[in-house]
Order: C-alpha cells, then structure tokens, then sequence
C-alpha cells in the first residue's frame, strides 16, 4: 500500500499494535506524527525512534483538548489512526465513578477528540482522508465484557462514534472505520496470562495490517465498518 507524501498521525504509536502500525506505514512511504506521553517507552523501546519519518510529540493527556490540539496542530493529514487507551478489570460491584471515568477518558474521549482534530484538519486540506479507531470485542460482543464493564462501555463507545461520524463525513470523502480485536500476542499479555493459550491470539502485525488497509489509498469504499480481527481466538 502506497502511503508516499502522505502524514498519517498514530495515537498510542510507541506501544506494541502502534509500533507495529507505524512500521507498515513506514514501509509504504508514510511520515508519521505519534504523540506520546512516557518518555521511556518512547525514547527507548519504541523502535522507530530518530527515523527521520517519524516526529514524536509528547503530550500529557489525549483526554484533554489542548493535548490533541498540539498533536495536529499545523498538519495535513491523510489518516488519523487512534490506538491510545487502556485497560482495567473490575465488576461493577467494583468500579468506582473514577475507576469508571478513567476508562471512559483514556479510551473514548481521547478517541473522540483526535477524530474530531482529524475531520476539521482533513476538512482544511480538502483531500479526503481515512480515520481508524480501535474498539475491542466487548464493543461487538456484549456478554464477554462481564468482569470489564467500564472498559467495555468505553470501548463501546468508541464504536458507536465510529459508525456516527463515517456517516456525518462520507460525502467528504473521509472514510471511518474500527477495528475491533480479542487479546493480542504481546509481552504484556504473556506475562499476565501464561497459562492461555498464545498461539490463538492475533498478533499485532496481522491486526496492524488491516488497520493500515483501513487507513490506506486502497480502501476505497470500506466506512462504518467495526471489523473483528480475533485470529483463532
């Protein structure tokens, strides 16, 4: 997929599905903008760090709005690929008004406010443009977010707004889609479940490889779509 002269912004770009996305996009001929908010993982694990392609901009809070303001702030975007966000068990029984305000922060407002910063900078240039957010699959499967709830409304969120603003932007030729995954290969996730079974997780290429179809020149028609990237999970 051909990215070249294009700036594509990847909210969460320094955490493993992110550093996997920016290195696809790389490889098509991308310029990335990855905001960031720890210094370690961006300065010393993230592995596109000095590739003169990619320009970090650290940020304090993506929830906040003059955080997202910075991160497009001056550019003209093609995509805008909002991975950023986090996850917290806990029953409802549980879960605190602030526990559950965490979560809808980190995954829904942050995903909201970098669409909205993407669609007015897309709108400016006048291009079109692609937007992908990431869901889960408590926002498509209800029942498996028992024992994760605020996640799971937050996440839930972030799929209803993805198939309400691909309706509001169609016609401007910004197409929005999700993508929604189970749990991921990564070290984290091998670390707190070493007992599953890994080898039915989707690894973070696989789902970084439809996120950038998503975000590509070559998806002409997909919009509104919430896709299921659960490998043999």
């Amino acid at each position: 997929m051909d990215f070249s002269g294009k700036q594509v912004v990847v909210t969460g770009g320094t955490g493993a599905l992110g550093s996997a996305v920016v290195g696809a996009l790389l490889a098509g001929g991308a310029s990335c903008i990855v905001p960031y908010v720890h210094d370690a993982e961006a300065q010393q694990r993230f592995p596109h760090r000095g590739d003169p392609n990619v320009m970090l901009v650290a940020v304090a809070d993506l929830a906040e709005e003059a955080a997202v303001a910075k991160v497009y702030d001056g550019i003209r975007p093609w995509a805008s690929i909002h991975i950023a966000g986090g996850f917290a068990p806990g029953k409802v029984a549980d879960t605190s008004k602030a526990a559950l305000m965490a979560q809808i922060d980190g995954n829904l407002i942050s995903c909201f406010l970098c669409c909205r910063a993407a669609v007015n900078a897309m709108l400016a240039a006048g291009g079109g443009g692609r937007i992908v957010n990431v869901a889960a699959r408590p926002a498509l499967e209800w029942r498996s977010g028992a024992g994760m709830t605020a996640y799971s409304i937050a996440k839930t969120g972030v799929a209803a707004l993805t198939v309400a603003l691909a309706e509001e932007v169609a016609k401007d030729g910004i197409l929005v889609n999700a993508v929604a995954p189970s749990i991921m290969d990564t070290a984290a996730n091998r670390k707190a479940m070493p007992k599953a079974n890994f080898d039915a997780w989707p690894k973070v290429e696989e789902v970084a490889a439809t996120i950038t179809f998503l975000a590509s020149p070559d998806n002409r028609v997909t919009r509104g779509a919430i896709v299921p990237v659960y490998g043999k999970a």
